[in-house]
């Protein structure tokens, strides 16, 4: 039985290519939860923020760009709540997916805080260290569960 027919959605984009190339949407709301796809680190255009540099392999040759990369992907993931008219307040479950765990550790700590406003953001949090993400020079990724009224 499909039941999906009759489950109504609400979702929204941020109108970069690969979510055509891909076919998905960014975020998904059914009833008061709102699941958002893994962020990354992108403008409007779908360039890019603070790209890591590459070695011959083309993997990240360094991992000093985590901190602008980490905020970035924070404040996209941010625009879509709001399309739902939510804020990261709503927030009850994050996963960061992250080529560098220690990286990631040394900067997560000051950009969450910063992104929440608040010193111990209210929502359970993962950090997984992968060994690849999307695209070449990203660093970080982040998926999303929120909660509203």
């Amino acid at each position: 039985m499909n039941t999906s027919a009759s489950l109504e959605k609400k979702v929204a984009n941020h109108g970069v290519a690969w979510e055509d190339i891909y076919g998905y949407c960014q975020a998904v709301q059914v009833k008061d939860v709102i699941y958002v796809s893994g962020q990354l680190a992108h403008d409007r255009e779908g360039g890019l923020v603070a790209p890591a540099p590459l070695d011959d392999d083309g993997k990240p040759a360094d991992f000093s760009n985590m901190e602008p990369q980490m905020r970035q992907t924070y404040l996209n993931a941010a625009a879509l709540l709001a399309e739902f008219g939510a804020t990261l307040d709503d927030v009850v479950e994050e996963t960061l997916y992250v080529l560098d765990v220690d990286a990631a550790f040394a900067v997560a700590g000051k950009v969450r805080k910063e992104q929440y406003g608040v010193a111990r953001p209210q929502c359970a949090s993962n950090l997984i260290g992968v060994s690849r993400l999307a695209f070449p020079a990203q660093l970080i990724e982040v998926t999303l569960r929120a909660i509203v009224k």
